[in-house]
């Protein structure tokens, strides 16, 4: 999206607020718990669903579908518009206040709706209620957001240095990335069809997937997955790469990788040579039993391709400048095979039969699916 923008408005150097998703984001997953609050009564408390849904309610993760869900709605602003605050990079003590309160109204709900006096009106405003207190929450502690259909004025100056200056509403600013201008200037690609390939060898291929109360608005499009090979997915990348287009992705960063360093390959450490011991689970293998998980979200911003084949990947973090260089890691391919497992993609790069796999009834995965963790 950032750099669609770039592209359709010549600038050379550009932000998205991170904030501002992020705000509305919280908010709308508060709402999505105490939906599903109400929705799980008949549930356990201490059941395995219930626990899963308590474990982290307002998580800073998310899948790529869930921020989709948040731009239809709420829009974009530049960070100029609404730059971080200390809360924002910085979201540890909020969201434990976050998730105290939300676990203590799920008591308050429960206890509410499962009595015999209490009227649909009753929870309902008491539900709101709730709400309300959790954007007092935010708004105090990262400052409030400008509203979704409210001009906002944004000045910036594009490449040939000149000031440009514009109005719209955070709604009209994400309506653009699918105007004519903006899809000349990316080539065709609307970031608003881009769609997720995963890689989980415990399904079969062209298998349509999803996962069981994962999302962050109430009525919002569910998280959706096609399932494919890895080569497809390198393909469709390395495709995305070469028009341009960096690439969201989700992986298991914490293996076989040194942050410091900014290297991710599967020959870093030497268990055999230390040890004495082998460590030869698949993919499969390594989901199937919590050794392994869709963790953590990146983008592909480069690909080093001999004869035709991947070799290795540039990757850029999020981690502050202090983490690789300057932010950015090296991935090798052999890495990547073992420990993505997520890429989001421009329909044009993949085969027909992988996008018609959108159409099938999904396979629905629990809520505690390895491939619902990065959420």
């Amino acid at each position: 999206m950032r750099v669609a923008i770039m592209k359709r408005y010549n600038i050379e150097s550009f932000e998205l607020s991170q904030a501002y998703l992020f705000f509305w984001d919280k908010l709308e997953k508060a709402n999505y718990f105490l939906e599903n609050v109400l929705d799980t009564l008949e549930e356990p408390l201490d059941g395995r669903l219930m626990q899963a849904l308590l474990g982290s309610p307002v998580s800073d993760g998310g899948q790529f579908d869930m921020a989709a869900n948040i731009i239809k709605k709420y829009g974009l602003v530049p960070q100029s518009v609404y730059p971080d605050s200390y809360n924002a990079m910085n979201s540890s003590a909020m969201d434990r206040l976050i998730t105290t309160k939300l676990r203590e109204d799920c008591l308050r709900l429960r206890s509410l709706a499962t009595s015999t006096t209490s009227t649909s009106t009753d929870i309902n405003a008491t539900k709101h209620k709730m709400l309300r207190e959790i954007h007092l929450i935010l708004t105090l502690m990262l400052g409030p957001p400008p509203s979704p259909t409210a001009p906002f004025t944004w000045e910036y100056y594009d490449k040939l240095g000149a000031l440009q200056s514009t109005s719209m509403t955070p709604q009209e600013l994400a309506a653009t990335l699918s105007d004519a201008k903006t899809l000349r200037a990316t080539g065709g690609t609307d970031v608003k069809k881009l769609f997720s390939l995963v890689h989980d060898p415990r399904h079969d291929y062209l298998t349509h997937l999803t996962v069981n109360r994962l999302g962050n608005i109430w009525d919002g499009n569910p998280v959706s997955y096609v399932n494919v090979s890895m080569s497809t997915i390198k393909k469709a990348c390395i495709s995305m790469l070469r028009a341009g287009i960096p690439v969201f992705f989700g992986s298991d960063v914490g293996q076989s990788s040194d942050s410091k360093l900014g290297i991710m390959d599967t020959r870093l450490f030497d268990y055999e040579a230390g040890f004495n011991v082998t460590l030869g689970m698949s993919k499969a293998e390594r989901l199937a039993v919590g050794e392994s998980a869709m963790t953590h979200a990146m983008v592909l911003t480069g690909v080093h391709v001999v004869d035709g084949k991947s070799v290795r990947w540039r990757v850029e973090n999020s981690w502050s400048e202090t983490a690789g260089t300057k932010g950015y890691f090296v991935m090798h391919d052999a890495w990547m095979d073992e420990f993505v497992y997520q890429a989001v993609v421009d329909p044009k790069f993949v085969a027909e039969d992988v996008k018609k796999v959108l159409s099938k009834k999904p396979v629905v995965l629990p809520l505690w699916d390895p491939m619902g963790a990065l959420a």
